[in-house]
């Protein structure tokens, strides 16, 4: 009888109709496909199980959650070339019923569920969010905040480093000099030069995270800032830090959810990677919220990953790995359709900077950290969630390299009436302190 990593090669070539990219090492040693390529190890029968009874992304996910399933070998390498038989072929929305009515690919499922063995399928791992189908209520976002945040801050430290900055970094011409802390330090002074940050000014952050812009910008631009977080663990951190620094007069840090702040007008406000957990359904309600925070002539600066445009918009469905996994309830739209929304609130668009390159930059640094520290990870949340953060940045940095999904700056302006905007003639010179 052949061994399994062949009966399992031959099965999944057969139902995928194209050659495996990577090899396969089975449950029982044996190995078959590629020499020399990413090796997928499939450890146990209950990673087909996964597989079978939810085919494409989410039972991949499941498997390697759960460790059923791992790579050894170069992850980024592996994940390129698995991508065109999941991601880019759109497996995870043909269920065993589309599978079952073609012959070849029902021969090739026979095969697989013999091969899988018995019994049902397993419960899926316990870091698998339950999703009460993107309300978007504020209940269910504290509840999907919390599932991404709390993890504990003592991981995200590993993670991102001593910036604690969860957005993409602004890079220079990337070289074994460029640091990730430095990296950081110059997106959140790009950010207060294109708010145009002076002292005296009010500065709203929405979705504060661990208060790096609200430091920031109370450290170097001398304004007031009023920072809001519905993670309880990011505002124990953040206060913590605005204290270290001796700011407290200058920054306060809320747990608070964006829709019921009422202390405006502000001068200025920061959305500095939030704006995707609220939702399509939402986001104009978000828009102009933040239009009614601000005084006539004040800014917003956006800073939101977006997606490519669909022929068919109705088409669009939620990653099934990132929805389950790392960011329940959270959407993303194209770019266009975020100004068209900031837009209908009033507010008029002077700026887009669209910086995709440098989000990939900052992935690959935090998935170094991340494989550098790595069993203290796995000690501070589990050996689960450090898999799920490695696999998530990991094919995160591959979308944006590959213009799957982007990242923008959106500077909007609440002009008054008068059309007096108070921007400056020749916008991009924000590097400039009278810019």
């Amino acid at each position: 009888m052949p061994d399994a990593a062949s009966r399992l090669t031959t099965l999944l070539e057969q139902l995928l109709e194209t050659p495996l990219p990577v090899r396969v090492r089975a449950w029982d040693g044996s190995e078959a496909g590629p020499p020399g390529a990413p090796t997928l190890v499939v450890r146990n029968r209950r990673a087909l199980r996964r597989l079978l009874f939810k085919p494409g992304e989410l039972g991949l996910a499941r498997a390697w959650v759960a460790g059923d399933l791992t790579v050894e070998g170069d992850l980024y390498t592996a994940l390129a070339l698995m991508s065109g038989l999941v991601w880019e072929r759109g497996e995870d929305a043909r269920g065993l019923g589309a599978l079952l009515r073609d012959p070849r690919a029902r021969a090739a499922v026979r095969g697989l569920v013999k091969l899988a063995g018995p019994p049902l399928p397993p419960a899926p791992p316990p870091e698998e969010a339950r999703r009460p189908g993107h309300l978007h209520t504020r209940r269910t976002d504290r509840r999907a905040i919390s599932h991404h945040y709390d993890v504990g801050n003592d991981f995200y430290e590993i993670v991102l480093g001593p910036s604690m900055v969860y957005s993409c970094a602004y890079w220079p011409a990337p070289g074994p000099d460029a640091t990730l802390e430095q990296a950081q330090y110059d997106k959140l002074e790009l950010i207060s030069r294109k708010l145009a940050l002076k002292p005296g000014q009010r500065l709203l952050d929405v979705g504060c995270g661990w208060g790096s812009m609200a430091v920031h910008a109370a450290r170097e631009h001398g304004v007031s800032v009023v920072g809001v977080t519905l993670s309880q663990e990011q505002a124990v951190y953040a206060r913590k830090r605005v204290a270290d620094e001796g700011l407290t007069d200058k920054v306060e840090i809320r747990v608070q959810d964006y829709r019921d702040v009422t202390d405006g007008p502000y001068d200025a406000i920061s959305s500095i990677g939030m704006a995707e957990h609220v939702g399509a359904a939402r986001y104009l309600e978000y828009a102009s919220d933040l239009h009614a925070l601000l005084k006539p002539g004040g800014r917003l600066l956006n800073h939101q990953i977006g997606r490519r445009p669909q022929r068919d918009e109705s088409e669009y469905h939620v990653d099934e790995f990132i929805d389950a996994y790392v960011f329940p309830d959270g959407e993303l739209a194209p770019v266009g359709t975020t100004v068209t929304q900031l837009e209908r609130a009033g507010f008029e668009v002077r700026d887009v900077e669209s910086i995709r390159e440098h989000y990939a930059l900052t992935l690959r640094r935090w998935v170094a950290n991340l494989e550098a520290d790595w069993d203290r990870a796995v000690r501070l949340t589990s050996p689960g969630r450090a898999r799920v953060w490695r696999l998530y940045m990991a094919a995160s940095a591959l979308a944006f390299e590959r213009n799957r999904i982007g990242v923008n700056q959106v500077l909007a302006v609440k002009t008054p009436e008068s059309g007096a905007s108070g921007m400056p003639l020749r916008a991009r010179t924000w590097g400039t302190p009278d810019a």
